[in-house]
């Protein structure tokens, strides 16, 4: 990804500027970002996906009695008639499932791979929407199929209304109001309130981002200390050879309180320990992914290519990928780091890997991280 290049996807901003000026600061405006923009899935494709087990889906009713919700599957007799107004139905990482929605997905790489998340599509009859919201996250609303209405505004009251089923502010303030058209784009920072009704029927494709909160990773990688300690820590015991008799036998020692916080900053200081457990964290596939093995072993020699479905990154140190990490440097450590950038390399790159290297490449291929080009 050339950082400084201009992009029609950013209205002529290179990712450079988009990121000094706009990242989780204010909003984006693009007409014809993707310009003469055809997308790859019409509303039946979305419905089959809306059906299908393991596909996250969404079905909103803006109704005379109020909002209602439900949870997919939906097959399609579950659905209202396209002819009735004011309903939406959302589906969630069809980059997962479809390789052209996977490829625009791969337009905004200009922000690490361990912020993006997915390309959540939704489509909606004339009114269909799912009220004023914000989103905790940064997200590019790319209109893909008809026409939808945005308002947008800096809300700083977040309040929610109470006794509907969805996330709807209660004093919704919209500063600015834009229609978007097929190929128009519009970036919102997390928080920035916004509000998008169909004008007559449309899709809408969102590329959403995550942001772990704190208290999430903090969970993750505590657990998966938790799992290392003994092996990453130690086996001392505890002693306590000047311990005095105690008249109150209940009260805890302090030697031994001290003795547990050292075990747990020991735990904590292992830097390496703690940058394999984040990569991996960061790599796990959610939990509705699953790969297909291959038959037979593969002829990698022409070059490789990552399933869709395959998260790769790396640090300084380590490569991770799909939840597992591994410790890599030299030839291999550049070759493998390009895999993760390009998703691809060519076979003259996986000849000169080591043997060791190119075993794990097969491994991963046999698994269905990865294919031939």
């Amino acid at each position: 990804m050339h950082t400084e290049q201009a992009l029609a996807l950013l209205g002529g901003l290179t990712p450079s500027q988009f990121m000094k000026r706009h990242w989780q600061k204010k909003p984006l405006l693009v007409r014809n970002a993707i310009p003469g923009f055809v997308p790859c899935l019409g509303r039946a494709d979305l419905v089959a996906l809306a059906g299908e087990e393991g596909v996250e889906s969404r079905l909103i009713v803006d109704s005379p009695k109020g909002w209602k919700m439900k949870h997919g599957p939906f097959p399609r007799r579950r659905l209202p008639p396209f002819s009735q107004k004011k309903w939406t139905f959302l589906v969630q990482g069809v980059d997962l499932h479809d390789d052209g929605v996977h490829a625009v997905l791969q337009q905004f790489r200009f922000v690490p791979d361990a912020r993006l998340d997915d390309v959540m599509i939704s489509y909606a009859t004339d009114g269909g929407g799912v009220g004023p919201h914000f989103d905790s996250y940064d997200v590019f609303l790319l209109q893909a199929h008809g026409q939808r209405r945005w308002r947008i505004g800096r809300n700083k009251d977040l309040t929610l209304q109470s006794g509907v089923p969805l996330k709807i502010l209660q004093n919704f303030g919209a500063e600015e109001e834009f229609v978007l058209n097929p190929g128009d784009m519009l970036y919102l920072p997390p928080k920035y309130a916004h509000e998008g009704v169909a004008v007559g029927e449309c899709m809408t494709w969102s590329i959403g981002f995550r942001a772990p909160q704190e208290g999430e990773l903090a969970r993750e990688l505590l657990l998966g200390l938790a799992d290392e300690a003994f092996d990453g820590v130690g086996d001392a015991l505890y002693r306590d050879a000047k311990q005095l008799a105690v008249s109150s036998p209940a009260a805890i020692p302090s030697s031994l309180s001290g003795f547990a916080r050292q075990v747990v900053d020991k735990a904590l200081k292992n830097p390496q320990l703690l940058d394999s457990l984040l990569g991996e964290y960061l790599t796990e596939p959610k939990a509705n992914v699953w790969f297909e093995g291959a038959q037979a072993e593969p002829d990698l020699s022409g070059g490789v290519q990552l399933d869709r479905r395959t998260k790769m990154m790396y640090d300084d140190q380590h490569l991770f990928i799909n939840g597992e990490s591994f410790k890599v440097g030299g030839r291999d450590a550049v070759g493998l780091r390009q895999l993760a950038d390009d998703r691809a390399i060519s076979g003259h790159t996986f000849k000169i890997l080591s043997t060791d290297a190119k075993a794990a490449l097969l491994d991963w291929a046999s698994a269905g991280w990865l294919k031939p080009v």
